[in-house]
């Protein structure tokens, strides 16, 4: 299959005329990849059952995993689900459109093919002028997973929607770089209490704050168990994963103990290893012991051979020695990290690494995601240290 590759020369003002062809193949059940405001979304029509197979197909996914639907406007949303619920319209006035997708009971309308075989359907509004104009102009409501070899990181530029599906689906509409750089944040609103089935922008504090306690899906928090069908994506499988074999270092509530205890040998150490350094005072102590570990730990692949790569923040980079490092961002800022998380683990992937060692985040706000991407991208290898 020849891919057809159409640029959009403006992202916030695209024109009709550029998206006509990829809102017709979209509607006459061909495939095409479009920028969302989160990652780039691999589209084909969410009725058509031929079109959810080909999704699957392209992109080597479980067909159990289900599919998220993409609408341009509320409106479309009744068709597709049997009832919206109290928490669901709250939800949807607030954050749609948006990086937020809700989890409802399903109609008729929408095939298994779709929801994986499940009772459920995942719905999202997004917010980009390119995604909303287009699934408009299809006149169909728009499955869309990320535009990715499943398990692979997931594609925030059209070069890297290129590298996994030239040749494999009709259409890249090329947006350049996409805003936010993680999916969206998943609630389930089809039972009593909300359930976040994967974090986001949207984050639990933010959720929290508008209905009251949310519940957390335990596949967030580690692998989920067989057997289990998921009811959103991203919950069961290995996902966002580099080819090389990636850890994840992080200090343990003991080690933090120490490092703020006068007279440990933890404090002693690291304190006159940061006042020896002279540049590092900006730093937590626990920051500047975690880039000591990955980098002692880094050198030692790296002289044992072994190509290693090291996900590092801009506060820590000068700390590391090691040949190979790549600023995630700005640890201060954590939406610049989501932005540069898939981008940095595609290019230590082009680099030709063996491993990668990266520093944790924290686990609140939009670090939630960050952390929940890296942690699935290692297969939950955690180095505590």
């Amino acid at each position: 299959m020849d891919t057809k590759r159409v640029e959009i020369k403006d992202r916030m003002h695209p024109k009709e005329e550029e998206l006509l062809e990829a809102a017709r193949i979209l509607r006459e059940g061909g495939l095409v990849a479009f920028p969302t405001e989160t990652v780039y979304g691999l589209g084909g029509n969410a009725l058509d059952e031929s079109a959810a197979r080909k999704i699957y197909g392209a992109k080597g996914r479980p067909s159990d995993n289900p599919l998220i639907v993409h609408i341009s406007c509320i409106d479309e949303l009744p068709p597709l689900v049997k009832e919206i619920p109290t928490a669901g319209r709250i939800l949807a006035e607030t954050y749609w459109p948006g990086p937020l997708t809700l989890v409802f009971p399903k109609s008729d309308l929408v095939p298994e093919s779709t929801t994986g075989g499940l009772d459920t359907v995942a719905v999202r509004m997004p917010d980009d002028p390119i995604a909303s104009q287009l699934i408009h102009l299809s006149r169909v409501p728009v499955a869309a997973p990320s535009a990715n070899t499943s398990g692979r990181p997931s594609p925030t530029t059209a070069d890297h929607v290129w590298q996994d599906m030239n040749g494999k689906i009709e259409m890249v509409v090329d947006g350049g770089q996409v805003g936010i750089g993680v999916e969206s944040t998943i609630v389930d609103v089809s039972g009593p209490v909300p359930v976040i089935l994967r974090p986001g922008a949207v984050t639990q504090e933010m959720l929290d704050e508008l209905l009251g306690k949310v519940l957390i899906d335990p596949a967030i928090l580690g692998p989920m168990e067989k057997g289990v069908r998921p009811k959103a994506p991203g919950m069961k499988y290995k996902h966002y994963a580099p080819k090389a074999d990636l850890a994840l270092f992080e200090v343990k509530e003991e080690t933090i103990k120490q490092l703020y205890t006068p007279g440990s040998r933890l404090y002693s150490l690291i304190s006159s290893q940061m006042i020896s350094d002279g540049r590092n005072w900006n730093l937590k102590p626990e920051t500047f012991y975690m880039a000591w570990k990955v980098n002692e730990a880094a050198m030692e692949m790296e002289k044992a051979g072994a190509k290693i790569g090291v996900i590092c923040t801009d506060e820590t980079m000068d700390l590391y020695t090691v040949s190979l490092k790549r600023s995630i961002g700005k640890r201060a800022s954590e939406a610049s990290v989501a932005h540069n998380l898939y981008g940095v683990l595609r290019e230590f992937d082009d680099l030709g690494s063996d491993y990668i060692y990266s520093e944790s985040f924290s686990q609140t706000h939009l670090g939630g995601a960050i952390m929940n991407r890296l942690s699935k991208a290692a297969g939950y290898r955690i180095l505590r240290v």
